[in-house]
């Protein structure tokens, strides 16, 4: 590491400051550290590890002095090119074209100062992911799941000028791919779609990808478990009446080669329908040997096992990643 020592020096600042291995040191006057000390803690994070910094603070009127004092000296030891700029009252560092740290003042500041809208609220900051579905029981399940990686969801209800896309696949995975490919095209947004199904041995894996519309084109959740359990109703042995509900997750963003997750949640279908909770063919589906229905179960426990909740957890595993990638 190289010892050097770093000084600044004006008629209102001055700072002395030099990069260490044994721990980091600062010495503010009193009343400059209850008003900068916040400063030089967010910037400790752009040091490498195992890297601190010995600083003096003098004398100081300048927060964004102080910042690009610390900035230099980093740029100097770790050949990094961080730039410092104000905005709205806060400190931007940037590198290149990245943000890379925002260093608010003591008090923070208010959002409509911040962006420069008077309308936008804590509500509507952060970042989205449009699912691809209008099943508002589908997107509650999702929004729970992804509200562990700071994400929001929203669905097609709230784009009513998208048009339906049609599922013309014959695989879980191709309509999948339809969907979430074809709405991000056309909104420019990261989208995710889900192909899921319910697949009974018995019956060769229908309905499979047709599980939707299982009961003609005007199905209802209520008329495809009707006809479910019209065609299994010379099926006596619960034995004989496995099953498996699919999922198959794609997302998509432009520019970018699709993510793609699957899982199964292996059961039985029952002789009648228990449960309130859930949707589709829920009230039928006993899960594993437990001896309930899907829709016996709360939403958590389902988000935990269901074979959307663990392509959720694989998918949860792999995005970041891919969502970081160029």
């Amino acid at each position: 590491m190289n010892p050097k020592i770093y000084d600044y020096k004006d008629e209102q600042n001055w700072f002395i400051g030099k990069c260490s291995e044994t721990g980091s040191s600062v010495y503010y006057q009193e009343e400059a550290k209850k008003t900068y000390a916040s400063l030089e803690r967010d910037l400790r994070s752009l040091f490498d590890e195992g890297t601190s910094l010995m600083l003096t603070v003098v004398k100081i009127t300048s927060a964004m002095a102080l910042v690009q004092f610390i900035l230099d000296i980093i740029n100097d030891q770790q050949q990094h090119t961080y730039k410092a700029s104000s905005h709205k009252g806060a400190i931007l560092v940037t590198e290149n074209d990245r943000l890379v740290l925002v260093c608010l003042p003591k008090n923070g500041l208010l959002i409509s100062d911040f962006f420069g809208e008077e309308k936008t609220k804590p509500a509507e900051l952060g970042d989205t992911i449009l699912i691809a579905t209008r099943n508002e029981g589908k997107t509650k399940e999702f929004s729970q799941m992804f509200a562990k990686l700071g994400l929001k969801v929203e669905n097609l209800n709230q784009y009513p000028e998208l048009p339906e896309v049609e599922e013309t696949g014959l695989t879980f995975e191709e309509n999948a791919r339809l969907k979430a490919e074809t709405i991000s095209k056309l909104t420019g947004k990261v989208v995710l779609a889900d192909d899921s199904g319910l697949q009974v041995d018995i019956l060769g894996g229908l309905p499979g990808v047709w599980s939707a519309r299982f009961s003609g084109p005007d199905a209802t959740d209520q008329k495809n478990n009707a006809k479910l359990l019209h065609e299994l109703a010379m099926v006596f042995d619960l034995k004989d009446r496995s099953a498996h509900f699919h999922t198959t997750l794609v997302v998509a963003a432009p520019d970018k080669d699709s993510l793609v997750v699957e899982a199964d949640w292996p059961g039985y279908i029952g002789m009648e329908a228990r449960g309130s909770n859930g949707f589709g063919y829920d009230p039928l589906f006993i899960v594993g040997d437990s001896g309930k229905t899907a829709a016996e179960l709360s939403e958590q426990e389902k988000n935990d096992i269901s074979h959307r909740g663990q392509a959720v957890k694989k998918l949860m595993e792999v995005f970041p990643t891919w969502q970081n990638a160029h």
